[in-house]
């Protein structure tokens, strides 16, 4: 997931998409648990994900408390 395809989500999208990526991410860390897991990078990049909507959420939440002088 690039950040200009995240960055052209509303906050809704955006949080919809977190729920989701952290329901993968548990599913991920379980499997690896239970020896069932075959490729770690995808933990990588979830956690990378999770990570870059988080920024941009925040990013989001200041623009929208900034005095629009």
């Amino acid at each position: 997931m690039k950040a200009s395809d995240v960055r052209g989500m509303t906050p809704d999208q955006l949080e919809d998409e977190l729920k989701k990526l952290k329901k993968e991410q548990f599913n991920l860390r379980f499997q690896g648990a239970t020896g069932q897991l075959e490729g770690t990078a995808r933990i990588r990049a979830v956690r990378r994900d999770i990570a870059r909507i988080k920024t941009i959420l925040n990013e989001k939440a200041a623009a929208e408390a900034a005095p629009s002088s």
